[in-house]
Order: structure tokens, then C-alpha cells, then sequence
């Protein structure tokens, strides 16, 4: 059975830092580049990070450029990304997905072949 697990979300006050994990068993998870979605209530789903199958490279969003970094553990079949000075407008479930490349940081769903089911990350100011 396919699986995405995300976890490590949680409160945090503003300025402060989380990391989130992805967790993927079922598939070869090094193939795959894993991208991290975010969606707050009300707004569109939007791409945060990519993170090319291998040792990348790694895109991100203007948003949180400087601010977040992910890193690969293949041999663990984990993604990583830590978040630091934190925003309120960081706030939102953050979703990994797997997709055969990163699309140069379009952040296109139409690849995404495996989802995760979602942590919540709540910024307060």
C-alpha cells in the first residue's frame, strides 16, 4: 500500500520554527521528487517547496524563500522541511505529494501521483 505521512505540525508563535516530515513506504521513494503544498481556510492550495528526486535540486516559493529549506534522507525514505521565522500567513494544513519531477518549480498538480493526507500548522502573533 502507497503511503504519505506527514508530520511535525503544531502552534508556534510568530518569528518561531517547525519541521515538518514526510514519510513515504509503498513505492520507490527516491524516484520521486516530493513537493509541499499548503492551504489555508478560504484560499487556494498553493506550492511551497519542490524537491527533485535524488539530491535535487530544490525549489521554492517566493513566499517562503530564506525561510524554509528541505532535505531528502533517502535511505529513510523521508522529505524535510524546516520552517523558520514563522508568519501568521504560514498558517495552513501542509500537504506533501510525490510526482515523477518537480516541473521546475511550476508547482503543477497534474504529476502528483501520491498525496498525503495533511498537518496542521498554526502561526499565532
Amino acid at each position: 500500500e502507497v503511503q504519505l505521512v506527514e508530520s511535525g505540525g503544531g502552534l508556534v508563535q510568530a518569528g518561531g520554527s517547525l519541521e515538518l516530515s514526510c514519510a513515504g513506504s509503498g513505492f520507490t521513494y527516491d524516484d520521486y521528487a516530493i513537493t509541499w503544498f499548503r492551504q489555508a481556510p478560504g484560499k487556494e492550495r498553493e506550492g511551497v517547496s519542490c524537491f527533485s528526486s535524488g539530491v535535487g535540486p530544490a525549489y521554492y516559493a517566493d513566499s517562503v524563500k530564506g525561510r524554509f529549506t528541505m532535505f531528502r534522507d533517502n535511505a529513510k525514505n523521508i522529505v524535510y522541511l524546516q520552517m523558520s521565522s514563522l508568519k501568521p500567513e504560514d498558517t495552513a494544513v501542509y500537504y506533501c505529494a510525490a510526482s515523477p519531477y518537480c516541473d521546475g518549480g511550476t508547482y503543477s498538480t497534474k504529476a502528483i501521483d501520491y498525496w498525503g493526507r495533511g498537518t496542521q500548522v498554526t502561526v499565532s502573533s
